[in-house]
């Protein structure tokens, strides 16, 4: 509400009081109270005019202290515009100024990539003329020694070999001797470590099983009629009965495991039923195949909880568990990867490798024997498909793929897998085999080795983990002794089977006697 508004109503106010006394003085009818309540009206207004003279004041006072805070804030922007104005002008002279330079230095560039271009063009052309030239030299060599490039250089590698191959060999004996002191001692002494903190059973398993009968009177049920029983009995396990002179037993005989451990279990039932006749008999195996099933999955859940692996599924596991029924040179499978794993997560922890890929690569490494018998392909292929089908991790899957080297090995886990199974497969007591698969393997080592060139005699020893090779030192010197050795290990790895590993020693002696008369 402004000034004037407030002067008009006091106005207006006044006048009405004015018109109400006269009005009720004229009639003589205004009582006293009338004329208090007049008075404090006439008390208000004076108030109120008091009032409005004062915020007339106010406001002219504030309108003055607006007036000078305008004048400082302008004269503030003035001095501020001032400053900012000069600060552009200086880098607008400083960028004028970097300007000048970069254009100096582009001038100075082109200069320069002028004079190498003149350069390189210098220097094609006398590369030319150096080619040229040195073909010349090589014509006239060559027209000088009537022998080409190629002969050229090979009678020089020649003289050199025959000059040099004693420096030679020493130099990589020493050189594989300075890399040996490194890692070696550290390598034997993680794997023993690891090797003796594990504790595992050193029997392997046979090719028979035993089966304990109440008298001999029964062998003649198990035989039947004209051979019936047992000839049923055969053909529904897949193992041989040998029904010998032996009191009190008869023996089941069969390379497979699981074939055996069903043909026992049916073999006891029926003796135990007394009932022995063909119908009865494909019963019972049906039954005890039925048995060993589960069994093979209690198996694999059991080596998969040991190890503290989950997330297997059901069919995975029953043919871990199938491992338990297959052997390798005696050795159980199952127990093998197993023991491998234990030993494995033992070296992996100390080498700071991943743990979980290398137990599984450990426990899985040898799956495709568990079908290998019915699946075309090696073990290693099989495993491979298998883990493959069970969506197993990719890096246990190379674990798999490279514990025999059928692929090259691309991860730490996957030496740590293929080195303890060459562990495990070579400890004392682990694997046996026949006396004539034995000798037959000793045979076939030494023949690999007589089979180069410069080779006099070879003898395979320490059970066929090693072969020691003496050659003709007129045709192998000491570079070569090298080679041999290489090409030797080379053959041995692609031609044979054997477990473990095999250490090639070959021996090149000299010896010159004269005798004084």
């Amino acid at each position: 509400m402004d000034t004037l508004t407030i002067i008009l109503a006091l106005a207006g106010f006044g006048l009405g009081l004015a018109a109400g006394g006269f009005y009720f003085s004229k009639n003589k009818k205004v009582s006293q109270a009338v004329q208090t309540q007049i008075r404090e009206q006439e008390q208000k207004l004076s108030d109120l005019k008091r009032q409005v003279a004062d915020a007339q004041g106010m406001i002219k006072s504030a309108e003055a202290e607006a007036r000078a805070t305008a004048k400082e804030v302008l004269s503030e922007a003035k001095i501020r515009a001032a400053e900012i104005e000069s600060k552009i002008e200086a880098d607008q002279a400083r960028l004028e100024e970097k300007e000048k330079g970069l254009d100096e230095k582009v001038r100075e560039i082109e200069r320069q990539r002028t004079s190498l271009a003149s350069k390189e063009e210098e220097v094609a052309g006398l590369k030319t003329e150096l080619s040229a030239a040195a073909l010349e030299h090589r014509k006239a060599l060559e027209q000088m020694s009537k022998l080409s490039e190629e002969e050229a250089k090979k009678q020089l590698w020649e003289e050199l070999k025959d000059e040099y191959s004693t420096y030679f060999a020493g130099q990589v004996k020493l050189l594989k001797e300075q890399a040996k002191e490194d890692y070696e001692e550290e390598a034997k002494n993680l794997m023993v470590e690891a090797m003796h903190r594990y504790a595992s059973e050193v029997a392997s398993e046979s090719t028979s099983t035993i089966v304990q009968i109440p008298s001999d009177d029964i062998k003649g049920k198990i035989i039947g009629k004209e051979g019936r029983n047992i000839t049923t009995f055969e053909q529904l396990t897949g193992v041989d009965i040998i029904i010998d002179d032996t009191p009190g037993a008869i023996i089941i005989s069969g390379f497979d495991l699981a074939r055996r451990y069903v043909a026992k279990l049916a073999m006891e039932k029926l003796i135990k039923d007394g009932r022995i006749q063909p119908a009865r008999i494909e019963e019972i195996v049906e039954k005890m195949k039925a048995e060993v099933n589960k069994m093979m999955l209690e198996f694999g859940k059991r080596a998969t909880a040991e190890l503290g692996i989950t997330g297997y599924s059901q069919d995975l596991l029953k043919i871990i568990g199938r491992l338990r029924f297959r052997t390798s040179y005696g050795q159980n499978i199952l127990k093998h990867s197993v023991e491998m794993a234990n030993i494995g997560r033992m070296l992996a922890e100390e080498l700071g490798a991943d743990v979980q890929t290398v137990v599984e690569g450990c426990l899985l490494h040898d799956i495709g024997k568990a079908l290998d018998h019915e699946v075309a392909g090696t073990h290693v292929e099989i495993g491979v498909e298998i883990c493959k089908r069970f969506k197993v991790r990719p890096e246990v899957i190379h674990c798999v793929a490279a514990h025999h080297e059928d692929i090259p090995m691309e991860s730490p886990e996957a030496f740590i897998v293929a080195a303890v199974d060459a562990i495990s497969g070579a400890r004392p007591g682990s694997r046996k085999e026949s006396i004539e698969a034995y000798i037959k393997r000793l045979k076939e080592l030494e023949e690999v080795a007589k089979s180069f060139d410069g080779v006099l005699r070879a003898f395979a020893i320490s059970a066929g983990r090693e072969v020691r090779v003496f050659v003709d030192t007129e045709k192998i010197n000491d570079l070569g002794q090298e080679e041999l050795a290489k090409n030797i290990t080379k053959k041995i790895e692609a031609e044979l089977t054997y477990p473990g590993v095999i250490k090639v020693n070959v021996i090149r002696e000299r010896r010159v006697i004269e005798t004084a008369k």
